[in-house]
Parts: structure tokens; C-alpha cells; sequence
């Protein structure tokens, strides 16, 4: 089942260190079929207010999300991120195809 990286950041400062992090994250997703979803970008505000940038990246399952944010390669270029923003971070499971919203009552 899939699994997603989602971030919602605040406060970014966009400077040398973010474009650096931007430059080399592709690069360590890349042993882990990650690929962005969602990467910021406009948006339309239906209900409050929403000043947050929305992150989601796909991986092919939890264990591989997780490897890829624990892998070398990703840990050396988090502190630019984190260094330069504020925000929350998690990886957490998709569902399947048939989901319907009365599963989670199950």
C-alpha cells in the first residue's frame, strides 16, 4: 500500500540553504521510487485560512518512506530544511483503492 511524507511548513526562508535542500532532494528520493505529489503551489481556500506550504511525497509502502527519511543522504540535507523553516512532518499509510469513509468505524 502506498505511504506518504506529508510536511506543512511555515516560516520558510528562502535562501541559499533551502535552495541547496531543493537542489538535492530529488537525488534521495530517487533509490526510494519517491516522487512529490504536492509541492506548495497555489491553492483555493474553502474553509479558514491556510498560509502553510502542503508537501506530500508518494513512496511504494511505510517501509520505504521510512528508509528514505532515515537514510544518510536525506539526514545530511534535513538541517537546511529545518534550519530555515518551521512546520510538522510525518509518513503515514494511504489506503486502498475500495476504502470507503465507514471503514475507519471498523
Amino acid at each position: 500500500m502506498a505511504a506518504f511524507a506529508v510536511a506543512r511548513l511555515t516560516d520558510v526562508k528562502m535562501g541559499p540553504e533551502i535552495v541547496t535542500y531543493l537542489t538535492r532532494i530529488d537525488a534521495t528520493l530517487a533509490p526510494f521510487e519517491g516522487r512529490f505529489i504536492i509541492h506548495g503551489g497555489p491553492k483555493i481556500e474553502l474553509e479558514g485560512s491556510w498560509p502553510d506550504d502542503l508537501i506530500v511525497i508518494a513512496f511504494p509502502d511505510l517501509a520505504t518512506a521510512r528508509a528514505w527519511y532515515d537514510s544518510p543522504a536525506y539526514r545530511a540535507i534535513l538541517p537546511l530544511r529545518t534550519g530555515n523553516s518551521s512546520g510538522v512532518a510525518i509518513l503515514i499509510d494511504g489506503v486502498d483503492p475500495d476504502h470507503k469513509a465507514t471503514d475507519i468505524l471498523s
